[in-house]
């Protein structure tokens, strides 16, 4: 069973998930790819077997960067209880479009609370064409080959539907963008927008009209979106946001596979989506 990115989580280039039980009756979105198995036979126990990198997105030259990315989930429930979960990685971009994700499998812990889950680190490579899934624990890694130029989309880990391609279509007089003029966050220019999406009473379900907005802030200098945040009346407040942001170099090892890492080819090439 696969699991789903939220909304506000795609800048995850992702690992998507197998797991047992009762995470099976409920796969949240895609994010990339990746596997749990069984572990001694515990209900709800799992153990991480592989995980393979997402679809590249578009590269970005001559901006590169590091930071911290976090995604908060906050849902309040009709009974009043409320569930908050918090998700963070590491990005790094380089000059040459190369970029690298580390990734926390921690805030899968509610899902497999019996289990032991590495972190794991996703390499894209522009350069080379190649994209490896690094599985810090086993010391191994997955190397995938990257589609034919010209079929990137994303243009940054924290754009994905953020970026409107998932939106809704432009002319739906039930679709309100509004600019939020321009301001410093992370210690960069951001420039933002609000988007408000009207949904009429009964059209999902629906006894009164509901609304869902959603609010990015990108920086035209690195191409990303520094601050994101979604709020819908089905499924709760999503805020992603980038922090200590550094505009040096990382080093080009960063970028690497280590040497005592053992790599193998998937020969099926990550496709657009």
């Amino acid at each position: 069973m696969l699991l789903r990115k939220t909304p506000a989580a795609c800048w995850l280039v992702g690992v998507l998930v197998f797991a047992a039980g009762a995470l099976a009756q409920n796969p949240p979105q895609d994010r990339g790819r990746g596997r749990f198995g069984p572990d001694s036979g515990m209900q709800g126990a799992a153990r991480f077997l592989g995980a393979r990198a997402g679809m590249p997105g578009r590269v970005v030259k001559n901006a590169p960067y590091a930071a911290e990315i976090s995604t908060e989930i906050t849902q309040t429930l009709a009974d009043g209880n409320r569930i908050h979960q918090v998700a963070a990685s590491r990005v790094y971009r380089d000059s040459e479009g190369r970029t690298r994700t580390e990734q926390s499998l921690i805030g899968l812990s509610a899902i497999a609370p019996n289990s032991n889950l590495p972190k794991v680190i996703f390499l894209q490579d522009p350069v080379a064409g190649s994209s490896y899934a690094l599985d810090t624990t086993r010391k191994t890694a997955t190397k995938s080959a990257w589609p034919r130029p010209g079929r990137g989309s994303a243009p940054n880990p924290m754009a994905g539907a953020a970026a409107g391609k998932m939106g809704p279509k432009a002319g739906n007089e039930n679709v309100k963008t509004e600019s939020l003029g321009r301001q410093t966050l992370a210690g960069v220019p951001v420039d933002g927008t609000r988007t408000t999406v009207l949904i009429p009473a009964g059209q999902v379900g629906n006894e009164q009209p509901m609304q869902v907005v959603t609010e990015r802030w990108y920086s035209p200098d690195l191409q990303i979106f520094v601050l994101t945040r979604h709020s819908d009346p089905r499924s709760g407040e999503t805020v992603t946001r980038l922090t200590s942001l550094s505009r040096g170099e990382p080093a080009h090892s960063l970028f690497e596979v280590p040497a005592d890492f053992k790599v193998t080819e998937d020969n099926q090439p990550v496709r657009p989506r």
